[in-house]
């Protein structure tokens, strides 16, 4: 159903009016956007506010462990061609952040949603999405988050007899496996640069047999499905053959890949790839991720990774040596309070790189980039790290506190 046609009970329009005003005052006091406060605001008022938000919107739900909030920007840029699209933009991807983005799309006719993995299941149920993009799966936030094979039977068991169109990455067993349940799934060949979440069959935990970009558990016969739609190099192909050239102002392979899937996602709801390739290229950054900021007379690019699948992804983006890093890490609550990933990250990837280790959890890096046999130099500040720094951009990547405290530090 697409137009507002049933509009908001009178308890839900008290419970949009109370959130945006609890929103705004988080905002006055410089303690955020208040996107979650609002929601959360909005939903004790109104437990089933997100819902009745939901209920006139064609909606996307977007989830994975990496990638969900440039997807979700990359598929709302492009389905803007088919009519005006409301989302969750700012990465606030719980139920109260979803519900203050939708409480602000009441002319809208497409919801993209950005989910975090946890809630996939709750919000899809709360939202009778039309769609639902499954990228990755790997671990992150030990701490607070299921292990993955957990995690995947979650997704497997709450999306079992969904009526959405599920667009799932064919590469990454757990994704198949969550995504098998469905009816209607349409697999992309994304690829899988991380793969130590994947060796053993999440099916019948036998060992998963890879050969070259083929996987299959030989034990009981799980396998990659044969994808309809693929990133090839630098293009997206269709189910009919047909190659669509990948133009992106956002770098690295990772964000070709979210840009197939995307162009897989909106081709289900008639926007055509090359209009959705075109109109992908108008994304410069993503919640001031891949940003270039002049601070101290210096240019740092700024490039979030959150865990070890991300960081993989980071490194191979990131400009050759002599070029200098930064490397900051926190522990935070939304980062997850165990640092223990950071011995899954194969930091010898820098070697060559001038490193300047910030952040609350600097030694804890210090400690793995001691062992990894790499020099490098501990900093107090983001300051300090770049005035110590040699001449040429700054490539400086960090977890997700860390990330919001050196945007605030550059002023970005």
């Amino acid at each position: 159903m697409s137009g507002n046609t049933d509009p908001l009970s009178p308890r839900a329009k008290l419970a949009v009016t109370a959130g945006k005003a609890a929103a705004a005052v988080s905002r006055a006091a410089g303690r955020g956007s208040g996107s979650v406060i609002g929601g959360k605001v909005a939903l004790r008022l109104d437990p089933d506010l997100l819902g009745r938000l939901a209920q006139h919107l064609d909606v996307i739900l977007v989830s994975a462990t990496n990638g969900k909030t440039t997807t979700t920007r990359l598929i709302a840029e492009a389905l803007g061609a088919a009519g005006p699209v409301v989302s969750n933009a700012l990465g606030a991807n719980m139920p109260a952040g979803i519900t203050s983005a939708l409480a602000g799309g009441t002319d809208a006719k497409y919801g993209v949603i950005e989910v975090d993995e946890k809630y996939l299941a709750g919000v899809a149920r709360d939202t009778t999405p039309k769609a639902i993009a499954l990228l990755n799966l790997s671990r992150d936030q030990l701490d607070r988050a299921a292990e993955t094979r957990m995690l995947a039977e979650k997704w497997r068991e709450g999306l079992a007899g969904t009526k959405a169109v599920v667009i799932a990455n064919a590469d990454d067993p757990l994704i198949v496996w969550a995504a098998s349940s469905s009816p209607n799934v349409v697999w992309v060949a994304a690829g899988q640069e991380w793969k130590d979440d994947a060796w053993s069959c999440p099916s019948c935990g036998g060992v998963m047999q890879r050969p070259g970009d083929d996987w299959f558990c030989g034990e009981c016969g799980f396998r990659r499905p044969p994808p309809s739609w693929a990133l090839h190099g630098d293009h997206v192909l269709d189910p009919h053959g047909s190659a669509w050239p990948i133009h992106l102002q956002l770098p690295g392979r990772a964000n070709k890949a979210n840009a197939a899937t995307s162009a897989a996602v909106v081709a289900t709801f008639g926007v055509p790839p090359q209009v959705a390739l075109e109109r992908m290229y108008r994304v410069q950054a993503v919640a001031g991720r891949y940003d270039v900021v002049s601070f101290l007379g210096r240019d740092l690019r700024l490039l979030l990774a959150k865990n070890p699948a991300g960081w993989l992804e980071t490194f191979s983006l990131i400009d050759p040596p002599p070029t200098p890093v930064i490397l900051a890490v926190n522990a935070r609550g939304a980062d997850g309070t165990d640092t223990s990933w950071l011995w899954d990250v194969d930091y010898t990837r820098l070697a060559g790189h001038p490193i300047f280790v910030i952040g609350d959890r600097k030694l804890d890096l210090a400690v793995r980039l001691e062992v990894a046999g790499l020099d490098f130099r501990v900093c107090e500040t983001a300051d300090e790290a770049v005035q110590l720094a040699p001449p040429g951009r700054i490539e400086a990547i960090a977890n997700y506190t860390s990330f919001q405290d050196l945007r605030k530090r550059v002023g970005n």
